[in-house]
């Protein structure tokens, strides 16, 4: 908008990723555990992939792109150590090259800057789109443990830009300092205790192994020290994640400022693509997502009907669930093994050439073989030390 008053060539554009890379698809719909610094799927599909798809679209339209960056040295020395790396092997004057997209190079007006000279800007100049820069003192003063933005008159003195922010859900660090900080400062910001609260009860990267299944993703087994590498969340902790997620949005549009009384947490879309995981991937035929959506919101799920051949009412599925039980099925292997059994046949009772059925039958027995993790990781242990 300041762009068009002020007749500025700036034409924005909102990066999203697609609908299967998004967090909770992967998260709720997959089963992906909480990302963690052996398993940090989350960058790539959330922020590098939508970014390098726009810059290739700019690239094949213009021929080159020059990207403004305000990356700076200061920020750590992992940061200014790649940024002299690649400033060194540059042919253009004030241009990086960019080693991960050819034809694009990299602009870093702010390279050299501290952060005291990043704070000394923002609060002598004017913002030129008119925003209230003391706004954004006032967010990382309240983001840092005292509540302090202190005024810097020597290099002993610790700066206001030390707080750091990224994703609310973000498991990379132990604890979201800034966010708790922010809580704690700031009785306008206990909006935001809903979102903490999320990933602190159900994100937690230390205690998720008992919500796991034992098998990975693909029903492999993968020993690593001795134990069993666990996989994907189960059945029952992804509706829980559903539930908890649903009832935090609803906490923050209720409780919220105006600016977040309509903020979604996961779309319609994420929902559906969700849904289709569950019951068309993983064979959960219950289809629980539009009973879970109801109990929670209090409203009918709308959704388009996913599975037009659907002969098992939900009264079929709880008593096979019962009868597995009964007979000892504790970790609920054997039903999972009959139900997807069921639903792989249901898939291709409709088609003239039932190709891939078998294989598809295989596949499932394979991956059940096991009556639990024990037996799954005992197996494993052999089978290891057979190979060795």
């Amino acid at each position: 908008k300041a762009a068009v008053e002020q007749d500025v060539p700036i034409t924005s554009h909102r990066l999203t990723p697609e609908v299967p890379d998004r967090f909770w698809v992967n998260l709720i719909g997959r089963g992906y555990p909480a990302p963690r610094p052996k398993f940090r799927w989350c960058t790539s599909r959330l922020k590098i992939n939508p970014s390098n798809h726009f810059i290739n679209n700019m690239i094949r339209q213009n021929g080159q792109v020059i990207l403004v960056l305000g990356t700076r040295k200061a920020e750590s020395s992992v940061r200014a150590a790649n940024m002299k790396k690649h400033e060194k092997s540059s042919t253009r004057e004030q241009l990086s090259t960019n080693a991960s997209l050819p034809n694009s190079w990299i602009y870093t007006p702010l390279a050299d800057w501290t952060n005291d000279d990043v704070w000394f800007y923002i609060t002598q100049v004017k913002n030129p789109w008119n925003y209230d820069n003391k706004a954004l003192l006032n967010m990382y003063r309240g983001a840092t443990a005292d509540g302090e933005c202190p005024l810097v008159v020597d290099t002993s003195t610790p700066s206001c830009g030390d707080s750091r922010f990224g994703c609310y859900v973000c498991t990379m660090v132990e604890q979201d300092k800034s966010m708790q900080a922010m809580i704690q400062n700031d009785d306008e910001k206990r909006w935001m205790l809903p979102l903490m609260e999320l990933r602190n009860r159900w994100l937690d990267v230390k205690t998720d192994r008992k919500e796991r299944d034992f098998r990975r993703m693909n029903g492999a087994l993968k020993i690593i020290s001795g134990r069993l590498v666990h996989g994907p969340y189960k059945q029952v902790y992804r509706e829980k994640l559903l539930a908890a997620l649903l009832e935090a949005q609803e906490a923050v549009q209720k409780n919220g400022p105006p600016e977040v009384k309509n903020l979604e947490l996961i779309t319609h879309d994420d929902l559906e693509e969700i849904r289709r995981l569950w019951v068309m991937e993983k064979h959960e035929i219950e289809d629980n997502l539009p009973k879970i959506y109801q109990r929670v919101m209090g409203k009918t799920y709308q959704g388009k009907r996913l599975n037009e051949h659907q002969i098992f009412q939900p009264e079929d599925i709880a008593l096979l669930k019962d009868l597995c039980q009964q007979e000892g099925d504790d970790e609920k292997i054997h039903f999972q093994l009959i139900r997807e059994l069921l639903h792989i046949e249901q898939q291709h009772r409709t088609m003239a050439r039932r190709a891939g059925l078998y294989d598809a039958l295989d596949h499932a027995l394979e991956r059940n073989v096991f009556t639990n993790a024990s037996d799954a990781e005992e197996f494993a242990l052999r089978r290891e030390s057979a190979k060795a």
